[in-house]
């Protein structure tokens, strides 16, 4: 049997290269062992060392000839098997991928994860082209159109514990960086069934999102339409986008068994949004 210094170790030994799987997982491209080993604050010995059992067992790939690490087989492996065991990914997938083909626009699916959102689906159309996938990636929940939506499932004073005021943190002049003004905007997210993210996350950017129901009437998810300022034309195609992206997200909570009149609350679908 393991001694106690010997579990503690072991596990510090995990921790360690988890971290090292997290700063390459924050990162678009190959990176250096010394850039991952600053990001993860370990000591470039250390890292290496890590490094090179994470290699043996195929999570990452060194390159030869730049020395540089990327992720290997197993961890694409990884991140199809956990995608596919969602039901909210299963559900989505081919939705997803018709309203970004019909739109030509970026098209996405979050969940909540703690104090931020996590991407589940991607899918990029001519007009908001990306040379990076999001799928697996985090962003803010305040900033963000998928976020207010997910928000949504939260009390005010839950949503206050989950982000305390200093997370609030203004990305641009037009973030909403107060909790007071949260609650007013996500009362009017409610009220018409969709947000609007315009430039609150980053400058010439915009989405409009709506939020994904299970059976239980919870939401589960969310999904926006997104892309350059300029190729939304949100003054024009608000309405149109909006409508468009409430049928998604009701397509979508009808597959995973949502029924009008759910248990928490009316339901957020095209009638309410028409304000029928």
């Amino acid at each position: 049997m393991a001694s106690p210094a010997s579990s503690q170790a072991n596990n510090q030994s995990v921790e360690r290269a988890v971290a090292l799987l997290r700063a390459l997982a924050a990162t678009h491209g190959d990176q250096r062992a010394s850039d991952l080993a600053k990001s993860a604050g370990l000591g470039l010995s250390t890292a290496t060392r890590l490094l090179a059992t994470l290699e043996s067992l195929d999570l990452i790939d060194r390159d030869e000839a730049s020395g540089m690490y990327r992720f290997g087989p197993l961890a694409l492996a990884i991140g199809g098997a956990a995608a596919n065991q969602s039901q909210v990914y299963a559900e989505a997938r081919m939705t997803v991928q018709n309203l970004a083909a019909r739109l030509g626009l970026g098209v996405n699916v979050a969940r909540r994860e703690g104090a931020h959102l996590q991407y589940l689906l991607n899918v990029e159309g001519p007009l908001a082209p990306k040379t990076f996938s999001l799928m697996g990636q985090t962003n803010p929940l305040h900033a963000t159109g998928l976020g207010k939506c997910l928000l949504l499932g939260l009390t005010p004073a839950q949503r206050r514990a989950l982000l305390p005021q200093d997370t609030l943190i203004p990305f641009t002049a037009t973030t909403i960086a107060a909790h007071d003004r949260l609650d007013e905007e996500l009362a009017k997210v409610l009220r018409q069934g969709y947000a609007i993210e315009r430039e609150e996350l980053a400058l010439g950017r915009a989405c409009v999102a709506a939020p994904i129901r299970d059976r239980t009437g919870d939401i589960v998810a969310a999904i926006s339409i997104s892309g350059p300022l300029t190729a939304l034309g949100l003054g024009d195609r608000q309405q149109e986008l909006a409508q468009a992206v409430i049928e998604a997200a009701d397509s979508i909570s009808i597959a995973l068994g949502y029924t009008v009149g759910a248990a928490h609350g009316a339901p957020v679908g095209a009638a309410q949004q028409a304000g029928e």
